[in-house]
């Protein structure tokens, strides 16, 4: 590879000392491999930003994928690093995932708010870009059809964190508009592979994946995992979507139990997998009222530290245009607000939300939300 590394950025300044810590990937030294991994997590690619040094260091990384050193486990790279030693390729499998999330970011807005999580006051929390940025971006996005070619190889492998961190990787890889025509192919690869699975977490991430690419998962929808019938609805639904959004919704209906599916997250998915479920069921949602009754039994059961995944989501999906004075609130609304101003005291549902309150134009205290409902039952009773 003809790289003049040196004219190329990371997150610390210039990318020439990225050559070594990339070489050392294949070290014999265990330790040496760990720092190298270390290096491409937080110069390389450092809390998803994308550098103009990322795009020719995952071709790199792509490239040794079949490297003879892949099959070596390691430990954890960083202290709080948790979890049973990985093979080499499959921490390597799981980095090209990440550069593939971040350069998908933005390409898809509605496949964001599925995804990633965003903020009422900033929709692209990852802000502006610099004009370096933004070459940054699309050279991870050109180079996506060479890292899919490494990466497909993988899904049949037999190591089931090898195979999981591939299936991890290709998911946002196939996003690309470019790659759409191997979406067929893939899932062919997962289907042909799904009947001889046993376990939950496997046959729910290739569900999740199928869902994710838009493929018919209607026949998983009556699967006997709920798991499975979950993950198999949280994409771009197609087929059977009054199906999907009730499999959704029902597993949104004991919460605690979705979250205790996978004790360790699924690649790509973050936080608690019921912030997952709901998101992927407001978008899902055709209107407000399909969810309202479990949304707002998820907003009486709430707390103030998940506001940004639950209740603040749940009030943008009830008032998608924000709130227009001019015009008497939906049954469904003033029950949502009903139930934020009587939890307010024990869980700070309103006082927790006020940013989200405010993006929507409604009032960002207990007693403004108390005296619109009134004015609101006022207007409607007496037109």
């Amino acid at each position: 590879m003809d790289t003049d590394w040196a004219s190329h950025q990371h997150a610390y300044g210039s990318g020439e000392d990225i050559p070594v810590s990339l070489c050392s990937l294949v070290d014999e030294d265990a330790e040496v491999r760990s720092r190298a991994l270390a290096a491409l997590d937080m110069s390389v690619l450092h809390q998803g930003s994308l550098y103009t040094v990322t795009a020719p260091a995952a071709l790199f990384v792509a490239a040794i994928l079949d490297h003879p050193m892949g099959v070596t486990e390691h430990e954890g790279h960083f202290p709080w690093a948790d979890g049973p030693p990985r093979s080499l390729r499959a921490a390597l499998l799981g980095w090209l995932g990440q550069v593939a999330e971040s350069a998908a970011y933005g390409e898809d807005p509605a496949r964001d708010r599925a995804n990633w999580e965003w903020q009422p006051w900033d929709k692209d929390p990852r802000g502006e870009r610099d004009p370096d940025e933004l070459a940054a971006l699309q050279a991870c996005r050109d180079i996506r059809p060479a890292l899919y070619d490494a990466v497909e190889p993988f899904l049949s492998s037999s190591d089931p964190h090898v195979c999981e961190t591939a299936l991890g990787a290709a998911i946002p890889l196939l996003y690309a508009p470019a790659l759409a025509d191997r979406i067929p192919r893939a899932a062919a690869l997962l289907r042909a592979r799904l009947g001889s699975m046993t376990g939950r977490r496997e046959r729910a991430a290739v569900a999740r994946a199928l869902s994710l690419w838009g493929t018919d998962t209607s026949d998983l929808l009556a699967d006997s995992d709920p798991a499975v019938r979950v993950c198999a609805a949280l994409g771009p639904v197609r087929i059977d979507r009054p199906r999907a959004l009730a499999v959704l919704l029902d597993a949104l209906k004991d919460p605690r139990t979705t979250d205790g599916w996978f004790p360790e997250p699924l690649r790509g998915v973050d936080g608690r997998f019921r912030f997952t479920v709901l998101r992927s069921a407001l978008d899902l949602a055709s209107s407000f009222e399909e969810v309202a009754p479990v949304a707002i039994a998820m907003v009486t059961g709430g707390h103030k530290s998940i506001v940004d995944h639950e209740s603040g989501p749940i009030l943008f999906r009830a008032f998608p245009g924000g709130y227009d004075p001019t015009r008497s609130l939906t049954s469904a609304q003033r029950a949502l607000l009903r139930a934020f101003v009587h939890t307010d005291e024990a869980t700070g549902s309103v006082r927790g939300n006020w940013l989200w309150f405010r993006a929507t134009g409604l009032p960002e205290n207990r007693e403004g939300i108390a005296a619109l409902l009134c004015g609101d039952r006022r207007r409607s009773t007496y037109p």
